[in-house]
């Protein structure tokens, strides 16, 4: 019976993941032309596969294909859950001779870190900055509308402006949750954000933010906060 049971609430999570895709699909249908809406109904495709392998899940789904459409009316040819070096990419998009990726954060933080989110957040942001910018020509963060993203000050300034003793404080927060295999120093050093996107899901927009900005937003609010 308890087979059985847990059949039956998988059928009926992989059914709601497919009604709201479906849904979505709908609106995010309007202002695209038959080519780019067949190129979301490929990302339908392959996001169902992977929930049936249980490697997605809604609410990062949703994102995703916001996020793809954006790109979509930009020129780009896109793609979810992409492999790029060894490293899996929310949204890839290429363009020319020159490529995009977005990654999506939403704030969620692991049961196991329940004790020190911050810190955990603070070097995830770090660490995927470092990792995945040194394989694109673009690359962008994107975070929902309510969720308060840290970001380092260092990453604001160009390569050659970031001090030592910076780098070496970004290290030691980035090896306390990534050691296989650990950021590096050099990671670090020529990482670039280039811009920030806060999505409203509620009314499927994007703001475009750059760094500097959203640094300003963040550190407003921190002190609203009184953090």
């Amino acid at each position: 019976m308890r087979i059985k049971n847990q059949l039956q609430t998988q059928k009926s999570g992989m059914e709601n993941f497919i009604k709201d895709i479906d849904f979505l699909l709908s609106r995010l249908s309007e202002g695209l032309s038959e080519k780019e809406f067949s190129e979301l109904l490929r990302l339908r495709e392959k996001l169902i596969e992977l929930k049936e392998r249980r490697m997605v899940n809604i609410a990062h789904s949703v994102m995703e294909l916001i996020v793809g459409k954006h790109l979509l009316k930009k020129g780009y040819k896109i793609d979810v859950e992409f492999t790029l070096n060894s490293i899996s990419c929310d949204v890839y998009g290429e363009k020319g001779m020159g490529n995009i990726t977005v990654e999506i954060e939403t704030g969620y933080v692991p049961p196991y870190h329940a004790l020190d989110p911050q810190r955990y957040l603070r070097a995830r942001i770090a660490s995927k900055i470092a990792r995945y910018s040194n394989f694109c020509s673009k690359f962008i963060l994107s975070i929902p509308q309510h969720y308060l993203m840290p970001l380092e000050k260092i990453f604001l300034l160009p390569p050659r402006k970031r001090r030592k003793a910076d780098l070496e404080k970004v290290k030691e927060l980035c090896d306390i949750y990534y050691t296989s295999p650990p950021v590096s120093i050099e990671e670090i050093r020529n990482a670039r954000i280039h811009s920030i996107y806060i999505l409203n899901v509620d009314d499927l927009s994007i703001r475009e933010v750059d760094p500097e900005t959203y640094y300003e937003m963040y550190k407003n609010s921190l002190e609203v906060a009184g953090g």
